[in-house]
């Protein structure tokens, strides 16, 4: 390879001519050179779109204002109390106390017997008629039966004697009612068969006669109101011997129980 510049020309005006055109030529050449290296070495930019989105953010909340605590304020200073107004209360008067009660001496008699009474010791002490529970309230052992007057009364009402309105208890009589004859309350079947067992405390009068007086009957307990219908239906057939007083017959009103057992 031969330079232009090294070629050597006779004529003046080729040599000018042909350094021009070598300076040109290699001038285009580095410049070609220098251009294909730097679009070597150039990639092409890509293009790249990028959505950008804007989110609002919340702002912070302002912290919520103090609230300011009122001052408490100072207790009022409290008013001295008004003093009570003094009254002359009169005072009570000191009276002494009673002097305490002694024993009163007994004043003797004028008279003092000097002989003592007379004792029978062969008089009964005390009167068996006090104790026997017969008679009437108020009365005197001695008294005559049934006798209304009080003692000291004369004339021709003392002593008179007074009639005995309704029928006799049991312990004013001498000789009380007793059962003697008659029918037994029949057992009733329902109960019977239930095995049932009961009683029956009946008040009834028995008349001078020995028999029961109808519409004097009165229930003072039952265990069933079968058992009392069954004492009820038996009554009117019972006997009795009737109560006496003096040897004569009364009427007297009886507390009877009735018993209704099961032979097992």
């Amino acid at each position: 390879m031969r330079l232009l510049e090294s070629t050597k020309s006779d004529k003046k005006g080729r040599s000018a001519t042909g350094t021009l055109l070598s300076v040109i030529l290699h001038s285009l050449i580095i410049f070609l050179a220098v251009f294909a290296t730097a679009r070597a070495g150039t990639k092409k930019a890509e293009k790249r779109e990028t959505k950008v989105e804007f989110v609002a953010v919340k702002k912070d909340e302002p912290p919520p204002p103090k609230k300011e605590v009122p001052k408490p304020e100072p207790p009022k200073p409290k008013k001295a109390p008004t003093p009570p107004k003094v009254v002359n209360v009169p005072q009570p008067k000191l009276v002494a106390p009673a002097p305490p009660q002694g024993f009163k001496v007994v004043a003797p008699p004028v008279n003092i017997p000097t002989n003592l009474p007379a004792i029978d010791l062969s008089k009964a002490i005390t009167n068996e008629n006090d104790f026997s529970g017969k008679g009437v309230a108020g009365g005197s052992a001695n008294g005559v039966k049934g006798g209304t007057g009080k003692e000291g009364d004369t004339g021709k009402e003392a002593g008179a004697v007074k009639e005995h309105e309704g029928p006799y208890m049991e312990f004013q009589v001498e000789k009380v009612v007793v059962k003697i004859g008659g029918e037994a309350p029949e057992y009733p079947s329902s109960l019977r068969e239930s095995g049932i067992e009961g009683k029956v405390l009946a008040q009834f009068v028995v008349g001078e006669n020995g028999r029961y007086e109808g519409g004097s009957l009165k229930i003072l307990d039952s265990s069933n109101p079968a058992f009392t219908a069954a004492v009820k239906d038996a009554l009117p057939r019972m006997r009795f011997s009737a109560a006496q007083i003096g040897g004569k017959k009364v009427a007297q009103l009886v507390q009877m129980p009735f018993q209704f057992h099961l032979n097992k």
